[in-house]
């Protein structure tokens, strides 16, 4: 056997647990290549096949079987050694700055918090909110969420997910408007650029506005307001009853979501910690659009 890359455990875990490449690469954040590529590299070290490749699915062979009986128990011992070492966290501290828009800033980060300050005490969050980028490599943020990904720079760039947007109305705007006389809040033309601006351009919706608007957030107000449709994140309307949704996020779009890093910095254990954190919590805001 040659030597084994242990993260590769977790990649095969992954693909065991949802029977596929393509949910184990959404989970992990990575491309359907390097999840085949790591379970290649696994089943290359120990010697055997573990799954048996179709075109509905990976289903484990039985050595393949045996393998996941094992791997179960390492991650359990991994459980367990992080748990022990929990109170080191204690030990991370200073200030890491992070650039994000307002919604993401107000409807998942800020009430994650509390999960934050439990891990690590001693550090400190500061925001930095707006549609504009901020400049990373002049050192303004340590870290950036970001819908486009950036091609230049000294930078470390990681996916976190997917964002997805959808048409939204209030549903006494909806009963009162047949759908051929409904109109859209749209952007100023200062913010054409955006992607909602763009798919309302492209679809004619732009054409004759009932309001326009240079925020989401105002749109957002305008849409419960029964003003008009709006093309929203669906984050920002989740739990929101007033609401509904009347485009898909499939026929409309999703972007992916960016965690972009300057090299200098991303070694910081206080800015790992971070990045653990957001790891965690739009891991679950991936997964809950997806329900």
């Amino acid at each position: 056997m040659k030597n084994m890359d242990w993260n590769d455990l977790r990649y095969f875990l992954c693909v065991a647990r949802h029977a596929s490449l393509t949910g184990a690469a959404q989970q992990l954040g990575v491309s359907q290549s390097t999840v085949a590529r790591r379970v290649a590299a696994l089943e290359e070290s120990l010697g055997t096949a573990l799954f048996v490749r179709h075109a509905t699915g990976y289903y484990l062979t039985d050595n393949g079987h045996d393998v996941l009986a094992r791997a179960e128990q390492v991650e359990v011992r991994i459980f367990e050694l992080e748990k022990s070492s929990s109170s080191l966290d204690a030990t991370v501290t200073g200030v890491v700055r992070l650039a994000t828009a307002e919604t993401m800033a107000t409807r998942i980060i800020i009430p994650a918090l509390p999960l934050l300050a439990t891990r690590y005490p001693k550090l400190r969050l500061e925001l930095i909110t707006g549609i504009g980028m901020v400049d990373l490599p002049r050192y303004q943020a340590d870290l950036a969420l970001r819908l486009v990904r950036p091609e230049h720079g000294n930078l470390v760039i990681q996916k976190l997910g997917n964002m997805a947007s959808a048409v939204y109305g209030n549903q006494d705007y909806l009963a009162r408007y047949p759908p051929e006389e409904r109109r859209f809040i749209c952007w100023d033309k200062t913010y054409a650029h955006l992607p909602a601006a763009q798919w309302m351009e492209k679809h004619g919706h732009s054409q004759d506005p009932v309001l326009t608007t240079n925020s989401v957030a105002t749109q957002y107000a305008a849409a419960k307001m029964a003003i008009g449709l709006a093309v929203l994140p669906c984050f920002m309307v989740r739990n929101d009853d007033r609401l509904v949704q009347t485009q898909m996020p499939k026929d409309v779009f999703i972007e992916e979501l960016w965690l972009v890093a300057h090299a200098d910095v991303r070694a910081s254990a206080r800015v790992r910690a971070i990045s653990e954190f957001l790891q965690d919590i739009f891991r679950k805001e991936d997964a809950e659009w997806h329900k």
